[in-house]
Protein backbone atom coordinates (compact mmCIF):
# COMPACT_ATOMS: atom_id res chain seq x y z
CA UNK A 1 0.00 0.00 0.00
CA UNK A 2 1.60 3.42 -0.73
CA UNK A 3 1.95 5.83 1.52
CA UNK A 4 -0.13 8.68 0.13
CA UNK A 5 -0.11 11.51 3.08
CA UNK A 6 -0.05 14.87 2.88
CA UNK A 7 3.08 16.66 3.79
CA UNK A 8 0.85 19.69 4.48
CA UNK A 9 -1.52 19.82 7.96
CA UNK A 10 -5.12 21.14 7.63
CA UNK A 11 -3.77 24.90 8.37
CA UNK A 12 -1.32 25.05 5.32
CA UNK A 13 -3.73 23.24 2.98
CA UNK A 14 -6.73 25.77 3.89
CA UNK A 15 -4.62 28.89 3.91
CA UNK A 16 -3.58 27.90 0.46
CA UNK A 17 -6.39 27.22 -0.65
CA UNK A 18 -6.08 23.56 -1.33
CA UNK A 19 -8.66 20.01 -1.79
CA UNK A 20 -8.97 19.45 1.56
CA UNK A 21 -9.33 15.63 0.99
CA UNK A 22 -5.76 15.40 -0.55
CA UNK A 23 -4.28 18.54 0.91
CA UNK A 24 -2.80 18.55 -2.87
CA UNK A 25 -4.78 19.89 -5.39
CA UNK A 26 -5.53 23.34 -6.18
CA UNK A 27 -9.32 24.90 -5.65
CA UNK A 28 -8.86 27.55 -7.98
CA UNK A 29 -8.79 27.87 -11.19
CA UNK A 30 -6.67 31.20 -11.14
CA UNK A 31 -4.57 33.17 -9.15
CA UNK A 32 -5.96 35.86 -6.78
CA UNK A 33 -6.95 39.10 -9.05
CA UNK A 34 -9.51 42.17 -8.99
CA UNK A 35 -11.64 40.27 -11.76
CA UNK A 36 -14.73 38.84 -8.94
CA UNK A 37 -15.51 36.26 -11.38
CA UNK A 38 -12.50 34.48 -12.75
CA UNK A 39 -11.09 35.12 -8.88
CA UNK A 40 -13.89 32.98 -7.51
CA UNK A 41 -13.93 30.08 -10.54
CA UNK A 42 -13.11 27.09 -8.80
CA UNK A 43 -12.07 23.71 -10.40
CA UNK A 44 -15.26 21.23 -10.83
CA UNK A 45 -13.08 18.51 -8.94
CA UNK A 46 -9.59 18.57 -7.32
CA UNK A 47 -7.10 18.13 -10.27
CA UNK A 48 -5.61 15.64 -7.92
CA UNK A 49 -7.79 13.29 -6.10
CA UNK A 50 -11.11 13.90 -8.17
CA UNK A 51 -12.93 15.68 -4.96
CA UNK A 52 -16.41 17.24 -6.23
CA UNK A 53 -16.39 21.10 -5.23
CA UNK A 54 -19.32 21.79 -5.57
CA UNK A 55 -21.27 19.40 -2.88
CA UNK A 56 -24.46 21.00 -3.97
CA UNK A 57 -26.56 23.60 -5.10
CA UNK A 58 -26.01 26.69 -3.10
CA UNK A 59 -22.68 24.83 -0.61
CA UNK A 60 -21.21 28.43 -0.50
CA UNK A 61 -23.47 30.62 0.66
CA UNK A 62 -22.53 29.73 4.43
CA UNK A 63 -19.01 31.45 3.38
CA UNK A 64 -20.58 34.50 3.99
CA UNK A 65 -20.66 33.71 7.84
CA UNK A 66 -17.04 32.89 7.63
CA UNK A 67 -16.16 35.55 5.81
CA UNK A 68 -18.06 37.97 8.35
CA UNK A 69 -16.36 36.19 11.44
CA UNK A 70 -13.19 36.96 9.74
CA UNK A 71 -13.78 40.56 8.73
CA UNK A 72 -14.82 40.96 12.60
CA UNK A 73 -11.68 39.73 13.51
CA UNK A 74 -9.55 41.85 11.17
CA UNK A 75 -11.35 45.09 12.25
CA UNK A 76 -10.32 44.18 15.90
CA UNK A 77 -7.04 43.53 14.85
CA UNK A 78 -6.17 46.88 13.35
CA UNK A 79 -8.77 48.75 15.76
CA UNK A 80 -6.19 47.29 18.36
CA UNK A 81 -3.16 47.89 16.66
CA UNK A 82 -4.40 51.34 16.06
CA UNK A 83 -4.70 52.16 19.44
CA UNK A 84 -1.35 50.97 20.10
CA UNK A 85 0.94 52.45 17.24
CA UNK A 86 -1.60 55.92 17.27
CA UNK A 87 -3.86 56.19 19.99
CA UNK A 88 -7.24 57.11 20.43
CA UNK A 89 -8.94 60.40 21.67
CA UNK A 90 -11.75 61.63 21.78
CA UNK A 91 -10.39 65.34 21.03
CA UNK A 92 -9.59 64.68 17.11
CA UNK A 93 -10.73 62.50 14.40
CA UNK A 94 -8.22 59.61 15.07
CA UNK A 95 -11.05 57.15 15.27
CA UNK A 96 -12.89 58.38 11.45
CA UNK A 97 -9.17 57.77 10.53
CA UNK A 98 -8.28 54.50 11.18
CA UNK A 99 -12.64 53.64 10.07
CA UNK A 100 -11.66 54.87 6.76
CA UNK A 101 -7.97 53.21 6.59
CA UNK A 102 -9.89 50.00 8.02
CA UNK A 103 -12.51 50.31 5.00
CA UNK A 104 -9.87 50.50 2.47
CA UNK A 105 -7.61 47.98 3.93
CA UNK A 106 -10.49 45.04 4.04
CA UNK A 107 -11.65 46.22 0.53
CA UNK A 108 -8.30 45.86 -1.01
CA UNK A 109 -8.19 41.87 0.81
CA UNK A 110 -11.47 41.27 -0.16
CA UNK A 111 -10.54 38.86 -2.91
CA UNK A 112 -8.48 36.92 -0.51
CA UNK A 113 -10.93 36.77 2.52
CA UNK A 114 -13.59 35.24 -0.40
CA UNK A 115 -11.46 32.49 -1.50
CA UNK A 116 -10.27 32.16 1.87
CA UNK A 117 -13.67 31.57 3.29
CA UNK A 118 -14.49 29.18 0.33
CA UNK A 119 -11.45 27.17 1.59
CA UNK A 120 -12.80 26.93 5.22
CA UNK A 121 -15.93 25.84 4.43
CA UNK A 122 -14.87 23.16 2.20
CA UNK A 123 -12.68 21.97 4.97
CA UNK A 124 -15.46 21.70 7.45
CA UNK A 125 -17.23 18.90 5.49
CA UNK A 126 -14.86 17.22 3.25
CA UNK A 127 -12.58 15.31 5.49
CA UNK A 128 -8.75 14.62 4.87
CA UNK A 129 -8.16 11.29 3.52
CA UNK A 130 -4.69 9.71 3.68
CA UNK A 131 -5.90 6.96 1.37
CA UNK A 132 -7.00 9.17 -1.13
CA UNK A 133 -4.97 7.13 -4.20
CA UNK A 134 -7.00 3.83 -2.69
CA UNK A 135 -10.33 5.42 -1.66
CA UNK A 136 -12.58 7.20 -4.44
CA UNK A 137 -14.52 10.30 -3.54
CA UNK A 138 -17.77 10.34 -2.51
CA UNK A 139 -20.14 10.85 -5.95
CA UNK A 140 -22.45 13.78 -4.97
CA UNK A 141 -24.03 13.97 -7.97
CA UNK A 142 -27.60 13.47 -7.26
CA UNK A 143 -27.02 16.25 -4.83
CA UNK A 144 -26.46 18.71 -8.08
CA UNK A 145 -28.83 20.62 -10.44
CA UNK A 146 -26.54 22.11 -13.14
CA UNK A 147 -29.44 24.68 -13.73
CA UNK A 148 -28.89 26.10 -10.90
CA UNK A 149 -24.60 26.00 -10.77
CA UNK A 150 -23.14 29.46 -10.51
CA UNK A 151 -26.58 31.18 -9.61
CA UNK A 152 -24.91 33.23 -6.45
Amino acid sequence: MPDSKSSRGYLSATLGCRCPRCREGKLFKNPIGFNFTRTLEMNKTCPVCGQPTELEVGFYYGTSYVSYAMTVAISVATLVAWYVLIGMSTKDNRFFYWLGTNAIFLIAIQPWLMRLSRSIWISWFVKFEPNWKIIAPEDVSERLNPDHANNW
